[in-house]
């Protein structure tokens, strides 16, 4: 299911400082979104915002005013957002447990869990390690299945906090494959990252936070070759 989210009016302040005020932002189905600005513009504070993890200063998202008591009311507001953190949190767990820990109670258990989980692992190249404990990974083995955990759930909106800042070129290459199959199946992404990647390349709108506003511009993509060829992901054994 896709959603969109339409916030107005909103703005986040810490005592006398205005961190940013921004009267109108939509995301809509397939939207995809490159987040830029300097460090301490606002940027991750607005992704947690967007996904119902901060509290606004002001203003409303698709009509709610979302106050810090009214948030844990509105969760179906917020329900198929998933914010991808730069530290992702992981399950005291396997790597395949991590996975499977993600999708609904009813289908955590047997084997079909197993596999859907497997095949998640295996397109950011982690299908060796589904048995062993999450902490044997580094950090870029953690964003990688922090990715993996979000692409299993097929959430409307994805908000990737600096997703590729521990990753190599090719361990990226997965990243943006999964990221692309979920643009493709509706989903709308917004990424923020110090520099352009094979992720950003995907993005075709540019937000920035500058002056404690908001302007949204055309994204001028590097072509990628590597993006130009991403291989389809196959369904057939994921269920959904």
């Amino acid at each position: 299911m896709s959603i969109q989210l339409r916030a107005q009016d909103l703005s986040k302040r810490y005592d006398d400082r205005v961190l940013f005020h921004i009267p109108s932002l939509t995301l809509g189905p397939s939207d995809a979104i490159y987040l830029k600005g300097h460090n301490g513009v606002g940027k991750t504070t607005l992704l947690k915002i967007l996904a119902g993890l901060t509290t606004p200063s002001s203003g409303t998202i698709n009509g709610n005013e979302i106050s810090t008591f009214q948030r844990l009311f509105k969760r179906k507001l917020f329900r198929d957002v998933v914010y991808l953190h730069q530290s992702p949190y992981m399950f005291d767990a396997s790597l395949v447990d991590n996975i499977r820990y993600a999708l609904p109670l009813t289908s955590q258990q047997g084997l079909n869990s197993r596999t859907r989980a497997i095949h998640a692992l295996r397109q950011v190249g982690l299908e060796s390690l589904a048995d062993e404990h999450c902490s044997v990974l580094s950090g870029g083995e953690k964003q990688r299945l922090a990715m993996a955990r979000a692409w299993i759930v097929n959430p409307s909106i994805l908000l990737m906090d600096e997703p590729s800042a521990s990753l190599d070129m090719e361990s990226t290459q997965g990243i943006v494959s999964l990221a692309k199959d979920l643009l493709d199946r509706g989903s709308s992404i917004v990424i923020t990252s110090h520099q352009q990647n094979g992720l950003t390349n995907l993005c075709e709108t540019q937000w920035c936070i500058e002056n404690q506003g908001l302007t949204a511009t055309p994204h001028l993509r590097i072509i990628d070759e590597d993006i130009k060829h991403i291989e389809p992901i196959t369904h057939n054994i994921l269920g959904n």
